[in-house]
């Protein structure tokens, strides 16, 4: 059995599942919006042994966790539920959500089954500057970068590279912009939100998505400094499929399986000198734009490495 866990209208979640039920797969999908009608019962370590055990019941449908082999997670937090946004913290119906919310991620943990990604994993992307540690471990190069929120290191570190920049440090999507000259009086506001800035770097920008021990890499152009945002920018995207040299797939890999990823989403670019740097490693990437801008089989893929778990047992 594979388990799907998330809400219905999330894109990935439904390409993926679409693929599954394509290929005949047993799936489970864990609808948060049922979140009330859902119970979890976990047992670890019966019998002197390390097995975990036990049941989730989803709206009337049984099933055994020990019959789970693999499993694909984009979950919302409580608080995010429709069911549970209004509740009071104090009632049964947030006490409830919470508990199946803390069994499912301590079985996800626990399990042996194979998991597309785990929250150890997926940890690393709350914080940039440490995941930028793992990113250059794998051979790829990343931009002189600061955080502060100190003004005047803020300024210096523009005035020496002439072209920077910023965005959040957190894990939580960000708009990334490029400091101009009219925003100079707002630095001063770092004083009060921690900000990281970086070297510009000029060059061509890839996405490449590592599913397993597949790659998909797709070209793009724009002179958006986020195309993820170019229409509010009133600029254009254009997106390709694309080769990326066997040197850079293999440092890809390496940076995923270096993170404990099965799969993820790179952000990178080459320069005109060829050197390529990598931005960042998304452990959830949002993969479905990438898709239908280029036809990269990235659904498929996912839907095939879940079920090798299941094949695998």
């Amino acid at each position: 059995m594979i388990i799907l866990w998330g809400l219905p209208g999330d894109d990935p979640l439904t390409m993926v599942h679409g693929a599954l039920l394509r290929r005949g797969a047993p799936v489970l999908f864990i609808d948060q919006r049922k979140i009330l009608q859902t119970q979890v019962e976990l047992r670890v370590g019966e019998n002197n042994s390390a097995d975990v055990a036990g049941y989730i019941n989803v709206h009337g449908q049984r099933t055994s966790l020990e019959a789970i082999s693999a499993a694909y997670l984009r979950p919302y937090s409580v608080r995010q539920l429709p069911a549970i946004a209004q509740a009071d913290p104090r009632s049964y119906a947030w006490k409830h959500a919470s508990m199946v919310s803390d069994l499912l991620s301590s079985w996800i943990d626990l399990t042996p089954a194979r998991v597309v990604n785990r929250p150890e994993a997926m940890a690393t992307n709350s914080s940039k500057p440490y995941q930028a540690t793992w990113i250059q471990s794998a051979g790829f190069a990343v931009p002189e970068t600061i955080m502060t929120t100190d003004p005047q290191k803020a300024y210096a570190f523009w005035q020496k590279h002439k072209k920077i920049i910023y965005k959040s440090i957190s894990g939580v999507r960000s708009i990334v912009s490029r400091l101009s000259e009219d925003q100079r009086e707002r630095l001063e506001h770092v004083r009060w939100c921690p900000t990281q800035f970086q070297q510009y770097i000029p060059g061509i920008e890839y996405r490449v998505h590592v599913v397993g021990p597949e790659i998909f890499a797709c070209r793009i152009i724009s002179q958006a400094d986020d195309y993820r945002y170019a229409t509010r920018k009133q600029e254009t995207v254009m997106m390709e499929a694309c080769t990326i040299p066997e040197e850079i797939a293999t440092r890809c890999q390496r940076l995923a399986h270096d993170l404990g990823l099965l799969v993820a989403g790179l952000d990178l670019r080459c320069t005109p000198q060829g050197t390529w740097y990598c931005f960042e490693a998304n452990p959830s990437p949002g993969f479905v734009y990438f898709e239908r801008a280029t036809g990269l089989p990235i659904a498929d893929a996912i839907a095939r490495l879940l079920m090798m778990g299941a094949d695998s047992g």
